[in-house]
């Protein structure tokens, strides 16, 4: 379970930064290298290869050497074990929802005059 959250806050961590989304998005067109990735930000080099860094610890981003060249390619992978995670979340909020809407029609003599116009769309 500790593996699983550190991996998951280290993933929620790469994401919660838009320059981060945005290499990932650049790389879901396929391998890249780090001059292309940097391109359409105006921040340094190193900077990029910051922001790399964090997307490799996450797991994220591989990157392969070929000579002075670096070529950066996506792993979303652990994006599935986040997407997991919320959507575990997802689940537990529409089955309240649906348990307050079951509980709404069954009860309805306990709506508010302003709730059963709401309710039926009318005026009072």
């Amino acid at each position: 379970m500790v593996t699983i959250t550190r991996h998951l806050d280290l993933t929620f961590a790469a994401l919660s930064d838009p320059t981060r989304r945005a290499i990932l998005d650049r790389l879901v067109h396929g391998v890249a290298t780090v001059g292309q990735l940097a391109q359409p930000f105006a921040v340094s080099r190193p900077a990029i290869s910051k922001h790399l860094r964090v997307l490799e610890r996450a797991g994220l981003v591989t990157r392969e050497r070929d000579g002075r060249v670096s070529r950066c390619g996506l792993d979303a992978s652990p994006m599935k074990d986040a997407a997991d995670w919320v959507d575990r979340y997802r689940r537990f909020w529409d089955q309240r929802m649906d348990q307050l809407v079951q509980y709404l029609e069954t009860e309805p003599d306990k709506l508010t005059p302003q709730d059963k116009t709401k309710k039926d769309g009318g005026t009072p």
